[in-house]
């Protein structure tokens, strides 16, 4: 089944971007918590910057085995570059990761499953279940 014009491929990109973005976020995110001199949570932050590159990764194979539109506009509010102190970025990071896997997968997943691609659908489920 191809992708192209489905709600579905619009969901793939938005999915592959917040997760593309979460990784380079969770990367400055780690940097800051090292600057703070914490270590282990720096750690925590960089071993999610790297799921969530897999996840992104997933995502756009996805979209490239799907014949997706070459380029596709799509309207989406996506957090800005602030980086504040350590204990900002956790409440950051737990809410984009709590907003993912209670509300924006679970309704991608569904309305992939509508659109008959049940194997994205349960992708989506799987990653939401991950981000948890």
């Amino acid at each position: 089944m191809e992708l192209k014009g489905t709600e579905t491929e619009k969901n793939l990109l938005t999915s592959f971007a917040g997760e593309s973005q979460a990784r380079n976020r969770y990367q400055r995110y780690a940097k800051a918590a090292k600057k703070e001199g914490f270590e282990y949570i720096a750690g925590v932050f960089e071993e999610t910057a790297a799921e969530e590159f897999q996840h992104a990764s997933r995502f756009f194979k996805l979209m490239d085995e799907g014949g997706c539109t070459p380029e596709l506009k799509v309207e989406w509010m996506f957090p800005t570059g602030h980086i504040g102190s350590t204990e900002e970025n956790l409440r950051s990071a737990a809410a984009g990761e709590k907003y993912e896997y209670s509300e924006m997968y679970p309704k991608y997943a569904d309305i992939a499953e509508k659109e008959g691609f049940s194997k994205i659908a349960h992708i989506w489920r799987m990653i939401a279940h991950a981000e948890t």
